[in-house]
């Protein structure tokens, strides 16, 4: 008779399987009662909503969100998938935030299908999403940005209210700086007749300093007829020169969180200590926490990584290009530019040590 940890071996046997097929949202359906139920009992399956379920850490303390956060865009797209097949898509704000590079879990996520019941479904840790019954944009205006089902950058800008200049600037300012040329936009305004949303979108690029792109749209809009009025719809003017060259969210993107950040924390700084400091036990506690610190923060932003691929990526011991060993190339690029990023602060900390 088979022990009880042979059992487990067989479950967790099954449970790999699975991720190796890349399913990260499991169906009841994909395990036996007696596999799902054995599994839960030692913490390697979490249940998200009724017969859907999640791999989950066993060691894992209670209410701790990592493994939920680090699964929640794979999830919803396997759980949409399911049930709307291919007639969904996310918002036309969420789809922006995306295009950003902001990959934060929301609170709701807004999702649009002509299927949608428009109720809320409750998922873990205070967050859920809202399917509401929309009929669908036009297919070549729809794109698939990992595995998720988004407007394209073009119809989420012209789409997404007002509103969202003001409260989410930094991801409305990114996607906008992803725009190459004017055509872009202007095909989309003109087939809609968007006067109103051409004035927005001009003064939205003049605010960061687009200025070619916004002339144009004022421009070729006015001469197809249209009164086109422009009304910049943020709150100020942003003091960084916005990268036209850059195919990445992320530099724009980051080069705006410093700009809004680096005063407020400033005036947040705490003083120097006046005592002195054992630097080589402070530097071992900084180099201990490395492999947690890079787990979790990884995980939040949707890496699929774990503590064995840190530590490759730390020792070098990784290649991106070895599918059988490192199948997200991204994950294993993301994990040794946060080591890198680790080292850098890690050489700025032993530098300020170094004047005490």
């Amino acid at each position: 008779m088979a022990t009880p940890s042979e059992k487990l071996a067989e479950s967790l046997e099954i449970l790999r399987k699975l991720q190796d097929q890349g399913i990260i949202a499991i169906q009841a359906k994909n395990l036996t009662r007696t596999h799902r139920e054995r599994l839960i009992k030692n913490g390697f399956l979490q249940e998200i909503i009724k017969g859907w379920y999640i791999p989950s850490r066993h060691d894992e303390t209670p209410g701790e969100s990592t493994t939920w956060y680090a699964s929640f865009w794979d999830f919803c797209s396997s759980y949409l998938n399911k049930r709307f097949a291919d007639k969904w898509c996310l918002s036309p704000e969420q789809s922006l935030s995306l295009h950003a590079g902001n990959w934060t879990v929301p609170q709701q996520l807004l999702v649009r299908s002509p299927k949608g019941n428009n109720k809320i479904t409750s998922l873990p840790h205070k967050t859920s999403l809202l399917d509401a019954r929309y009929a669908m944009p036009k297919l070549k205006k729809i794109e698939i940005l990992n595995n998720q089902r988004v407007f394209s950058l073009a119809s989420a800008l012209i789409a997404s209210s007002p509103r969202f200049f003001i409260q989410n600037a930094t991801d409305a300012r990114t996607a906008l700086s992803l725009v190459r040329d004017a055509s872009e936009i202007l095909v989309l305004l003109l087939a809609g007749s968007h006067s109103t949303i051409a004035g927005r979108l001009a003064g939205a690029f003049r605010n960061i300093n687009r200025t070619q792109i916004a002339d144009e749209i004022i421009k070729t809009m006015s001469a197809a007829g249209y009164d086109v009025r422009e009304n910049n719809p943020f709150k100020n003017t942003p003091s960084i020169t916005f990268s036209s060259r850059e195919q990445s969210p992320y530099v724009n993107r980051i080069s705006i969180l410093w700009q809004e950040m680096r005063e407020v924390i400033i005036k947040h700084f705490p003083k120097a200590p006046t005592h002195n400091i054992e630097k080589k036990t402070y530097l071992k506690q900084v180099e201990e926490t490395y492999v947690t610190d890079a787990y979790h923060s990884l995980s939040i932003e949707g890496y699929r990584v774990n503590r064995e691929l840190i530590e490759r990526v730390r020792s070098r011991k990784w290649n991106p290009e070895n599918s059988e060993h490192d199948r997200e190339h991204k994950s294993a690029l993301a994990a040794r530019g946060y080591w890198q990023a680790f080292k850098a602060v890690e050489k700025s900390v032993r530098k300020a040590l170094k004047k005490n």
